[in-house]
Parts: structure tokens; sequence; C-alpha cells
């Protein structure tokens, strides 16, 4: 496991979701090979989805941009070891 080794670059989420998100994906490149960004975004999206409901959205890369709307309170972007980490929940229209 690879916690405490992230760095949070920006964040509107609550503490304990924080730590979920940074174990999460620490789980994620545990069981994942660190190239398989799909895989290990699919697996973090699958966690919130069941955790914190349906809706939520995930980006991993060493390199990526994007512009997006969330429900406030559920935004995080972070590094751990290689990797960018952007996990949100898509706002309602």
């Amino acid at each position: 496991m690879l916690e405490g080794k992230g760095m949070i670059q920006d964040t509107d989420m609550p503490l304990k979701m924080q730590h979920q998100a940074m174990s999460t994906a620490s789980e994620a490149l545990d069981l994942f090979d660190v190239l398989d960004c799909r895989s290990i975004a699919a697996h973090i999206k699958k966690e919130f989805d069941l955790i914190y409901g349906s809706g939520w959205q995930c980006v991993v890369g060493s390199n990526f941009g994007c512009y997006f709307t969330h429900t406030q309170g559920t935004f995080i972007y972070f590094n751990l070891e290689s990797l960018r980490f952007l996990i949100f929940k898509g706002a309602a229209s």
C-alpha cells in the first residue's frame, strides 16, 4: 500500500472521503499495472459508486486536462506515484 505517499493538489471533499479516495487509489495500484490507467480508474469509480452512490467519474493518467462541473463536496485531484487522479461526482442538470 502507498497510503501517505500521495499529494493532494486540490479538493473540496470532506476529510473522510479524501482518505477513502487515496486508499482506493493505492489499492488499485496494488491490483493493476501502473500503465493500466483504464482498469485503475474503473476500480476507483466502482468503489465510489458502491460506497457513495452512482454518478462518480474518475480520470487517471500522467498528463491530462479537463473541464467539468461537479457536485459540491465531491471533487479531489491528487498525485500518487507517477500518476494523477481526478475523482468527482457529476452535477445534476
